[in-house]
């Protein structure tokens, strides 16, 4: 993509408008405690006073709507908290130009670092040092800048005092995204009526098992619903695959085909009701006609084998999805097992049957951790804390040289639009620049006609903070505009005319955007080239996945085996980093070094069609005291040998062979029913490989003596490809 191409399409999604479902009580909540502590600073200590408060209140109002699965009155105290912190030291250096640029520089550079430790802490702390480059000119004396930090303080709890008291909908988000995953499956049976063979994104079962990690406050009171109907979710999607995949099931046509899409149709209903009933907390409205397909004789007379296997599995997971959503459920604290490794890799812990969340205090060395891990030049996260650091510094200095006033314009706009990739970072500036535009000329025409005085200006701040809170999540521009005028009336409140912030504010706000485009043009961290470092990344989590459920079949009580359900979450962990990265990519203007678009489209479809496979063997996963299989620990042991070897292969930019598994299936003999399911899926991932090297060897083909292409191209591996020559 071309540099022109790229800023069109960042400048065009950074003025987009979304249609998004408004929380209007939560902006309510937010801005009514950001009026109470604007009235109350204002009368007991003046409008200096008033306007940390108020900074500090409105930023932990943002606090408390990031999508963070952390309550949000601890949202809301840590970023008071911390942005008190900040406007204190940065109060006491402000006076020694150069002492005070360490200091920002060093507070830039852990705020660009933070990112390592999620998006919630990285946006709260670039904020605080945005919003600390403003308040450190409010107070006049140390000991008034410790009164206006103590005050900072205090708006962050009163907002935290609020979600107490007045909470909205709560365990809203939590029952969202469990009602969610429920969702997506319910809709996956449904397509697989018509497409046995249809994909499943498994971002939704991801958001849920995030939800599920939850601190030890929250295990007290989460209610019973929302626990054990994840496992059980995670647990119905492998069933439903294998009892309507063709190749592991019943065939594509006939009476047993007819029998399973009525299943998968009540299936579907089923999960419906539950997620209904978990999204609002109500009991489920079981379909009368759902339930009844389930107890009828007819499925054992019809279905027999694995897919009369899956079907009672099926039955008897969605009667456990019903009791749990909608009946006497288990009570907090109980459930399955849960994955303490996982757990310990998020920064969790496990305690009475939980995923915990660590609490403030065990999140710092968490977090520290995670920052300590992304110290290396090759990281995106280090080179954004690079990159927004000296642009911090540089746009301060050129903002306080410069003959305008208020230069911390400048470095506040560079510092809320610079994001770790390029897209993100180019759409905020341009977003950041044209609602500044217009934010401005409104509260300036508002500020022309109404002449408001101190209690008005402050009205007017409130109200705009309300409207931003109430369209943060439509898109950019809209909230930057909210937040222009917020600025201006907050800062009219403290007796600055307009004409003393209007015209700079502009100025500096493009100069600081423009620095921060630069430096991402000029010290960059694309994610085109890490592609195939990416690819090479799932490609060694779903062997390792595959391997651990066909080894399975080897050892049915699976003492010897390495644990199914971790390898899964791996290998979802490097499908999701693959495909934020490439979608990344696709807005990035660089080439593609290696790997173009279409092979790497390619290549994602012959991996999933892997996971896929993969996850058909793991629902017909033997029971314990079956015979073991063999075959099948050869098998695994060429799927993790083999795969390891094809990632080297394609970082390397080499087409991976994978002669390990062509000599386990090849010397394989069939046997019972378990032997000939785990052989028809080595099968399956077989062709799935082979697969992935086709879309990998973008070499063109061999040409005959007269010059004419040949009509056969062999495979790197194998049998040779019956569809002919392509060109990617």
């Amino acid at each position: 993509m071309t540099w022109w191409r790229a800023l069109k399409q960042t400048a065009r999604s950074g003025l987009a408008v979304e249609r998004r479902r408004l929380e209007p009580l939560v902006a309510l909540r937010g801005a009514a405690g950001l009026a109470l502590v604007i009235g109350l600073s204002l009368t007991l200590f003046g409008p200096a006073a008033a306007a940390s408060s108020a900074f500090g209140a409105f930023q932990a109002a943002i606090a408390t709507f990031q999508r963070s699965w952390r309550p949000r009155p601890e949202l809301a105290i840590a970023s008071g908290t911390s942005l008190a912190l900040s406007t204190f030291l940065g109060y006491l250096t402000g006076s020694h130009l150069l002492l005070f640029l360490a200091l920002l520089a060093l507070w830039t550079f852990l705020a660009g670092l933070s990112w390592a430790a999620g998006p919630t802490i990285g946006l709260i702390a670039t904020s605080n040092v945005a919003i600390m480059l403003v308040t450190i000119t409010l107070p006049t004396s140390v000991a008034a800048a410790a009164g206006h930090a103590a005050m900072m303080v205090a708006g962050g709890a009163i907002q935290a005092a609020l979600v107490i008291v007045f909470p909205v909908r709560r365990w809203g988000a939590h029952r969202d995204a469990l009602a969610d995953a429920l969702a997506a499956e319910a809709d996956y049976a449904r397509r697989l009526r018509h497409d046995p063979v249809a994909p499943f994104d498994p971002a939704p079962l991801m958001t849920a098992r995030a939800a599920a990690h939850i601190t030890p406050r929250q295990a007290r009171t989460r209610p019973a619903e929302l626990h054990g109907a994840r496992g059980l979710a995670e647990r119905i999607r492998p069933v439903l695959a294998s009892l309507a995949d063709p190749a592991l099931g019943v065939p594509a046509e006939g009476p047993e085909r007819d029998r399973v899409r009525e299943l998968l149709g009540a299936a579907g209903a089923v999960l419906d009701a539950a997620a209904r009933a978990i999204r609002h907390g109500r009991p489920v409205d079981l379909p009368a006609a759902a339930a009844s397909t389930f107890r009828t004789p007819d499925t054992a007379a019809i279905l027999t084998g694995p897919p009369h296997r899956a079907a009672r599995r099926l039955g008897t997971l969605l009667r456990d999805v019903v009791e749990v959503a909608g009946g006497p459920g288990p009570t907090p604290g109980a459930g399955p097992a849960p994955d303490p490794k996982k757990a310990q890799a998020n920064g969790a812990t496990t305690t009475g049957g939980n995923l915990v969340r660590p609490g403030l205090t065990a999140l710092v060395p968490a977090a520290a951790r995670a920052m300590r891990a992304e110290l290396r030049h090759r990281s995106a996260v280090t080179r954004h804390a690079v990159r927004v650091t000296t642009v911090a510094t540089a746009s301060y200095a050129v903002g306080h040289y410069l003959p305008l006033g208020h230069g911390y314009w400048a470095p506040m706009a560079s510092v809320m639009v610079m994001r770790p990739d390029f897209s993100q970072t180019y759409a905020r500036a341009v977003a950041r620049f044209g609602g500044t535009l217009v934010g401005v000329a409104l509260a300036t025409a508002v500020v022309r006609l109404a002449q408001p005085d101190t209690y008005l200006s402050g009205t007017l701040a409130v109200a705009s903070a309300g409207l931003m809170y109430l369209l943060m999540r439509t898109g950019q521009i809209a909230a930057q505009a909210c937040v222009a005028a917020y600025v201006v009336f907050l800062l009219g409140m403290g007796g600055e005319q307009w004409t003393q912030t209007v015209p700079e504010r502009v100025v500096l706000t493009l100069i600081g955007g423009i620095l921060a485009m630069t430096a991402y043009a000029l010290y960059p961290a694309w994610e085109t080239p890490r592609l195939r470092t990416r690819l090479a990344d799932w490609l060694t989590a779903s062997g390792r996945y595959a391997a651990a459920v066909v080894g399975h079949y080897a050892d049915p009580g699976g003492k010897n085996c390495p644990d199914v359900r971790e390898a899964l979450l791996a290998a979802r962990d490097a499908r999701a980093a693959w495909q934020e990265a490439v979608e990344r990519a696709e807005h990035e203007p660089v080439r593609h070094r290696g790997l173009s678009r279409a092979a790497a489209a390619d290549a994602e479809q012959a991996l999933a069609q892997a996971g896929r496979v993969a996850m058909l063997l793991e629902a017909h996963v033997p029971d314990r005291g079956t015979p073991p299989v063999p075959a099948a620990a050869r098998l695994a042991d060429a799927l993790r040998t083999a795969t390891e070897q094809g990632a080297k292969a394609v970082r390397e930019r080499r087409v991976p062979r994978w002669d390990p598994v062509h000599e386990a299936l090849d010397t394989w003999e069939s046997g019972d029913t378990p032997d000939r399911v785990v052989r028809r899926g080595g099968t399956l991932l077989r062709k799935a490989l082979d697969d992935l090297s086709d879309a990998l060897d973008t070499a063109p083909p061999p040409m005959l003596v007269d010059g004419s292409e040949s009509n056969v191209r062999k495979k790197p591996n194998g049998p040779q490809d019956q569809k002919g020559p392509t060109t990617r």
